[in-house]
């Protein structure tokens, strides 16, 4: 193994034992020294990587976040037409905030708070990610599957923030292994949203031909 490749094993060992201690114990309560001794080495080693521990809380969610759109891009490239490709999208996000709840708990509850994360690097790929999602909203509306009046940035506003509070108020009930799981909220939501969104083909343009006959009586109107 390279040194190259010991120091980002090191870096991801350093941010996995950050992303626990974080979530747990939460971000002001916990400290340096808490992320060391998780991750077994000396608070120095840390200072090596992290210039703080703001640093450190930033930089949680890069790799989760391109590992997410990674599998959403391979996920999506197995499905046709929009409809189906957002209900790919809503199951994958909130199977992906189920399967990592550590990562969850700090995207959602720690840098969603935080005005500063707005003005990193990461914030930034996150916007870039849920770009997929205004994509296949604009691919619906053209396609006619979807209406043609949408705001494609309001849909994914009111998508995005749907599942981070299904996936919130799982997390705050200790994460449980019932009904209330993120994924089992995938059909639900999506038809709910799908009502709003969806273009009715049922209405259909009818065209209207009157004739006035002329007054039976008289022979006039």
């Amino acid at each position: 193994m390279t040194v190259k490749s010991l120091k980002e094993a090191r870096r991801e060992q350093i941010l996995k034992a950050a992303e626990k201690v974080f979530s747990e114990k939460g971000f002001q309560n916990s400290t340096i020294s808490d992320v060391a001794k998780e991750t077994g080495v000396s608070d120095t080693t840390i200072y090596e990587y992290f210039s703080s521990k703001e640093d450190l809380l930033f930089s949680i969610p890069r790799d989760g976040i391109e590992l997410s759109k990674q599998m959403l891009d391979s996920h999506l490239s197995y499905i046709n037409g929009p409809t189906n490709k957002l209900r790919g999208m809503i199951y994958h996000l909130c199977k992906f905030y189920q399967d990592n709840p550590y990562f969850a708990s700090i995207s959602l509850m720690t840098l969603k708070t935080n005005k500063k994360f707005m003005e990193t690097d990461t914030y930034k790929d996150l916007i870039e990610y849920y770009k997929i999602i205004i994509n296949v909203i604009k691919e619906g509306m053209e396609s006619g599957e979807l209406k043609s009046d949408l705001d494609p940035y309001f849909v994914r506003s009111v998508i995005i923030g749907s599942i981070e509070f299904i996936v919130t108020r799982w997390l705050m009930y200790g994460c449980p292994n019932d009904k209330t799981q993120p994924v089992n909220n995938v059909d639900p939501l999506f038809k709910l949203i799908m009502q709003g969104i969806k273009k009715d083909k049922r209405m259909k343009n009818f065209n209207f031909k009157i004739k006035i006959e002329p007054d039976d009586e008289d022979g006039e109107e």
